[in-house]
Parts: C-alpha cells; structure tokens; sequence
C-alpha cells in the first residue's frame, strides 16, 4: 500500500492518468480489505487475491515508472509527513489528558455539594468529632492529608483503616480548602473511621499562613505569576501552558506539605499521605524505622538515569550547580515520614523559603513541589524501602503486578487518576474496592456507574 501511493503519485506527475486510477483503485480495495485487522488471522479469506492482484499492479507500475531517486524521494516526504502527523496527534494526545486531569468529575462535584449543604444545616454540637484527646498525643500514629477531593479522602482513610492492625491508635488529620471543607466533615460524620480519630481543618482558616509569612503565596499573589500561569499567549503552548494553569499549582493545599510542624505544634513525628494514593497494609512499621538522623523517610524514584536532581532543576543556574549533585537520586512525594523535632531543629521550613524567595522569576525550577522539596531535603532523605511505597499507576501502564500486590502503598501518580475516565482500567480495581457503592450520597450521585 506504501509503494501504491509513491508509485501513484510519479503516475500523476508524469501524467500517467490510467495507472493513477488503477493504482488508486487498488488501494482504495486494500485500506476496506485491511479494515481494523492487526493480525494475519483477523483478515478475511478472500484478501490473498487482493494481495496478488496489488503485487502484480506494482509489478507493472514499475516497469513504467521506477527511478531510484524519484522513488526514495517520494519515500523520504511520506516519512517525514507520517513523522509529523504523529508529532501532532502526541501533542494533541497531552493537551486532552492535562484538560481530563484536571477536570473534577460529574460525580465527585455533586457528592461534594450534597454533602455541603448537609453540613451547613446540623446543627453546631453534631459537628463535632469524637477522641480530641487524640489529636495531640505522641504515642498515636498521626498521618495528614491535604485534600479538596472527598471520595480520594475517604480511599485513604478507608484503606488505612482497614488494614490496620490496631486502628484505634491510628490519628487523621484532614486539611481542605472553604469549598470542601463542609463536605470534607460530613462525610467523616456519616461514615466515621472505626475507632481511629478524624480531624478537618480548613486550610484558609490558618491566619498564619499568609503572603508576609509565605513566600509562595506572595509569588502566587503578584501580577507577573499571574500573568505567568494565565496569559492565553504564554510562550509555553499546548499541553505544557495546560500544565501550568493546573490549580493544584496554584493552591496552597499543595504547598502546605512545608509547614507541617506549624500546623502540628506538639507531634515529633508525622506520616504525610497523597490523596491519589491507596494503603494495602499496616503502616506502622513506619514509625519504628531509624531515619538517621534525616528528616524525610522516602522512596528514592531514580532508576539508572531517571528522576536525577538534573531532570527537575535548572543546572545551568549558578545556585543549582554550586549546591546540588545532578546525578542525587529523587524521591517521591505522596508517603513520606517526617521527623517533625529534628524539623525544627534544622529549620526546614527556613530552607524551603529561603529556596522558593530565590526562584521569584521560576530560574530554579518551573512549578510544582517536588522540585523545592528536593532541594530542601537534600542531604536530609532517608531512603526507605521500595516496597513501601510504588508509583506510576496513573502514567505507566507496565508496572509488575507481583510489586503491586507486595507495596503497602501504592500511588496512582500522573494524569491517569483512578477517579477520572482516562484511568488505567487494569490498576483502577484496588482504589474502587474501598469506596462504599452502596452509601445513599455516593448512589445519588452515580458514583458507581
């Protein structure tokens, strides 16, 4: 079919006007012969004549027309057109799945506002979470989890609490925006966690965190930032302008994760949790592993030239280069234990801005957390397992299953979360078997279909 179409196009050009159509002709039988075949086996019995009847027109288009260099010529352009449709449909491919991505769902917009307006009307006594005597206590185990997205909550927490061993001494501490903070509560009120305590907070509650504090909400509050994510001609186009207009980038739930002992005073150690993630077995071997030392026990991500300092960081910066190897291993956000006293000791939150208010013009790195956060725990990681904690479920779809079904934690890292419609069906059944199908808020809102 490829040298039907070079050899139909010499014929036109060299004004062969009855073997052009022959040749068209031709293929035009063969594309409705191939149909969505992929396989010998799939074609239809009848295709071996076609294919001699094709071989035996090359044939004779040849005897009129071959000339090499004409010939190769013609070959290298469709090459080169093939090249850039495919160029233009990966591009178009991106620029679908950041819309997707960052697009709440049907369902979860409705589950969020019907419990919202439940919250709103109890009264103010029935709002109130059992075991505040938890909240401060150093013995428990104490996890936060920053989220705007209630159903991702509730698979957390679910997951967690189920395959507790004890799970009255398991401790959430729940933050989430004005907007979900309402439904964030009556969920936990409907369905609460066991014996294990629960606490929301609403993070534009903390009147601490504010742009005289915060270099990253200064940044985010100036006109060049805005300016930066928003402008429509941003020299940056099609799925990477997407990406910088994603609001995750943009709320301070995000970055909340660098004021961890602000927001939790009297705790010495704290297990931060991604809301994209799921718990497949008891966490509280985590408490007991020696972090040296360190601050942040997590994965390491790099392979043999993967997720290096140098794929996150800007290394021809003078700053980046004096101060950090591009070849240091990354790790993972979405679990990671945090050593809260040896924090303060160091200063963490100090680093972070004293990093963030040196990348005021985005000379450091780009966007996201994961960059800062690199540079701010640098030397202070302590690498755990890897079968703590695996990712990649929402972008790779060749994770071994067998590394799966062992991680207490697996995270669903990527475009392709398990709530939205682009996720990878083959990973989506460990997140759905701990949302509750059957509870009347999640059936109202065809949660399940």
């Amino acid at each position: 079919m490829i040298m039907a179409r070079v050899y139909m196009s010499i014929a036109t050009m060299k004004n062969k006007t009855q073997l052009a159509h022959e040749l068209q002709s031709q293929l035009k039988e063969s594309q409705r012969a191939l149909g969505d075949a992929t396989a010998d086996a799939d074609l239809n019995h009848s295709v071996a004549e076609k294919i001699k009847a094709m071989g035996q027109l090359l044939s004779k288009a040849k005897e009129q027309l071959y000339d090499c260099k004409l010939v190769t010529g013609k070959l290298r352009a469709m090459l080169q057109s093939a090249d850039e449709q495919v160029r233009s449909l990966k591009k178009q491919s991106m620029f679908l799945s950041q819309i997707a991505a960052k697009t709440i769902p049907n369902g979860i917009h409705c589950l969020s506002m019907r419990l919202t307006i439940d919250y709103y009307l109890l009264p103010l006594e029935k709002r109130v979470f059992p075991r505040r005597e938890n909240l401060e206590n150093p013995d428990l185990y104490h996890y936060a989890l920053f989220s705007d997205n209630v159903l991702a909550a509730s698979v957390v927490v679910n997951s967690t609490i189920k395959n507790a061993k004890e799970p009255e001494k398991h401790v959430f501490h729940l933050v989430s925006d004005k907007l979900n903070f309402g439904a964030m509560n009556m969920w936990f009120l409907l369905n609460p966690p066991g014996k294990a305590t629960i606490h929301v907070e609403n993070v534009d509650e903390f009147k601490w965190l504010n742009s005289s504090y915060c270099p990253v909400l200064r940044q985010l509050e100036s006109a060049a930032m805005k300016e930066y994510y928003f402008k429509s001609d941003h020299q940056t186009t099609g799925s990477s302008n997407l990406k910088y207009r994603n609001p995750k980038y943009l709320s301070m739930l995000n970055h909340l994760r660098f004021y961890l002992p602000q927001v939790y005073p009297k705790l010495n150690k704290i297990l931060f949790l991604d809301d994209d993630i799921v718990v497949q077995k008891d966490l509280t071997g985590l408490w007991k592993v020696d972090l040296n030392g360190k601050v942040n026990g997590a994965v390491e991500t790099c392979g043999e030239s993967f997720h290096r300092f140098d794929k996150y960081l800007n290394f021809s910066n003078p700053h980046i280069a004096r101060n950090f190897d591009p070849n240091a291993c990354g790790w993972a956000y979405g679990m990671n234990m945090f050593d809260l006293d040896v924090w303060k000791k160091k200063d963490i939150t100090g680093i972070y801005h004293k990093w963030q208010n040196m990348n005021e013009d985005r000379v450091l790195w780009k966007l996201g957390t994961l960059p800062p956060g690199l540079m701010t725990f640098y030397g202070l990681t302590h690498p755990l397992d890897k079968s703590w904690h695996v990712l990649g479920l929402g972008y790779n779809p060749s994770i071994d299953k067998r590394d799966i079904e062992k991680a207490a934690v697996i995270h669903y890292n990527g475009n392709m979360k398990p709530w939205l419609e682009l996720a990878m069906t083959k990973y989506r059944s460990y997140w759905v078997k701990y949302i509750k199908f059957d509870h009347p808020y999640v059936r109202g809102c065809k949660l399940g279909e």
